[in-house]
């Protein structure tokens, strides 16, 4: 009996390895359940839609960075950005005018499926993530993204504060 538990102790450790090693889907769940990403799709691919939606993402960035780094915990985030969606559109509206577009934005927090992509040296799996979507006019065009929470991409360089990411510094350090 004691080289069966044994046995089945080493087998069960080869296999949770093995799980682990390939990415077991529960993992990658995991992973996309930890972020909110932020996404400002364009109204159309013309070189004017491209442009301004820099733009607007720049204002959208300022506008937000101070309720991202307030934020402790994902759950908080969700509901802070929710609350002041009215306030981006605003944001992004004004903008637009600023800058001739006649079109108007949308921005909502919601669930959506992404594709993979790479911040840096943060690679975010393809699946389903909670995002802050900003939609301007059609909101067909290519698109800016960024994680909003944790903030890897919100910075006050007026500050001097860099906004830091626990889980990104231990995966960026568990891979080097």
């Amino acid at each position: 009996m004691k080289n069966f538990c044994i046995t089945f102790f080493v087998f069960v450790i080869i296999i949770a390895t093995a799980a682990f090693a390939a990415g077991w889907p529960a993992a990658e769940e995991g992973r996309s359940a930890d972020y909110l990403r932020i996404h400002v799709r364009a109204n159309s691919n013309s070189e004017e839609d491209q442009a301004v939606k820099y733009k607007v993402k720049d204002a959208v960035v300022e506008f937000i960075t101070p309720y991202a780094a307030e934020c402790g915990d994902k759950p908080t985030a969700m509901r802070v950005i929710s609350d002041i969606c009215g306030q981006i559109e605003r944001v992004c509206e004004r903008v637009l005018r600023e800058n001739g577009y006649g079109y108007g934005a949308h921005a909502e927090v919601r669930e959506e499926n992404f594709p993979t992509r790479v911040y840096g040296d943060l690679t975010l799996e393809s699946g389903i993530y909670d995002a802050l979507i900003v939609e301007l006019g059609s909101g067909t065009g290519d698109n800016w993204w960024c994680v909003l929470y944790p903030p890897l991409c919100f910075t006050s360089a007026d500050a001097g504060v860099e906004y830091r990411s626990l889980i990104y510094d231990i995966i960026k350090k568990f891979f080097a």
